[in-house]
């Protein structure tokens, strides 16, 4: 059982009203938000495990964070906002946030996962999200990411100076979810100065998604996965050909394509 809520020395009502600042409805949300899919029972009786939590209070959780920078940063435009959005919900944020409320003591996870998965505490906050909001409804969770997690453990004017690192926000979501993606140089030359600079595209799922151009092949990777991450947050075509690959996938109908099935923990690198 989970030993937060099921610890015979504290109420788990009161333990949850601890963490959440209000005490919760359907308790059985929180168990499942705390339970990650290496420590879930296979056969009769199988625990449901939190990734659907996961799924759902990520996105719940960016629609919360764009409602927020959208009154703290009444003068700045989209392109802003999007990033610093982005840079708030990183999995290493994420799990810096998880890790000070405490939710590496509460999540049930197999020891090697937990040794190995640096960021199962973050999808863990996302699962409880997830949680409060099924349990709750909206405005009780906005009020918990408000209170909770940005008023507390997130500066918001601070994190918003902070360089973002595009390749590396990619990677970590290609790899959160199991999808193919690559840098490629297209070509080289030189500007009106004489300069050297470097073309380069990202690729997911052998479709070119982004392309960017620098004095270097780091910033010319950086500026094509910066066009990639907004077709990903912004174009439907692109959002439509994910989805169908994925539902493809679920069917087996991709058998055989050469698709590289990732693995699921993400892997940032500041100096790519």
């Amino acid at each position: 059982m989970i030993r937060l809520l099921r610890n015979k020395k504290k109420e788990p009502y009161r333990s949850l009203y601890k963490l959440l600042g209000f005490y919760p409805g359907n308790i059985g949300l929180y168990e499942e938000a705390f339970l990650h899919t290496s420590a879930a029972e296979p056969g009769h009786g199988r625990r449901h495990h939190n990734e659907r939590l996961e799924f759902l209070g990520d996105a719940v959780l960016d629609a919360v964070i764009a409602d927020i920078l959208y009154k703290h940063f009444p003068n700045y435009r989209e392109g802003f906002l999007t990033n610093t959005r982005s840079k708030i919900v990183q999995r290493e944020n994420l799990n810096r946030v998880a890790v000070k409320l405490g939710l590496h003591k509460m999540l049930i996870v197999t020891t090697r996962l937990h040794t190995h998965n640096n960021y199962v505490y973050g999808n863990a906050l996302e699962a409880l999200i997830g949680a409060v909001y099924l349990d709750q409804g909206y405005r009780r969770c906005y009020k918990f990411i408000d209170n909770v997690i940005i008023r507390k453990y997130v500066d918001l004017d601070s994190i918003a100076r902070k360089k973002v690192n595009f390749k590396s926000s990619l990677i970590e979501w290609s790899q959160k979810n199991k999808l193919e993606v690559s840098f490629d140089l297209i070509e080289s030359f030189v500007d009106n100065d004489g300069n050297p600079m470097f073309q380069s595209k990202v690729t997911l799922l052998d479709r070119q998604i982004g392309v960017g151009a620098g004095y270097s092949k780091k910033e010319s990777q950086q500026n094509a996965a910066r066009m990639a991450v907004g077709k990903l947050r912004n174009d439907k075509k692109t959002q439509q050909f994910i989805a169908d690959f994925r539902e493809s996938r679920h069917n087996g109908a991709v058998a055989g394509s050469g698709v590289e099935e990732l693995p699921r923990e993400p892997h940032h690198d500041d100096g790519q």
